[in-house]
């Protein structure tokens, strides 16, 4: 039988290489991203990271893991009231 609190279980990580590539598990969605912003549902809140140039070059979200390449300048974290709830909107986890 499969565990359904894995995903609660596995580690968030961050790791940035000179602000031009950035590896990120514990992704428990990619809300939305262009050239200049990410946003991403992590097991520890909302993630949004800002910048120029960015691509989401990898995305396996069986893992959890998310690569993101291009010139990142803030990694913004929130929490949201009712995270987690599925079938809301973006504006709706954020406005909460």
């Amino acid at each position: 039988m499969e565990d359904l609190n894995a995903a609660k279980q596995r580690t968030h990580k961050l790791m940035l290489t000179n602000r031009r590539t950035c590896t990120i598990s514990g992704v428990c969605d990619v809300l939305s991203f262009d050239v200049k912003e990410v946003i991403l549902e992590t097991d520890q809140g909302m993630l949004m990271i800002k910048g120029e140039d960015l691509h989401v070059s990898r995305l396996t979200l069986d893992k959890g893991e998310v690569d993101i390449d291009g010139k990142m300048d803030s990694f913004t974290y929130s929490e949201v009231a009712g995270y987690g709830n599925k079938g809301e909107s973006l504006l709706a986890k954020l406005f909460k």
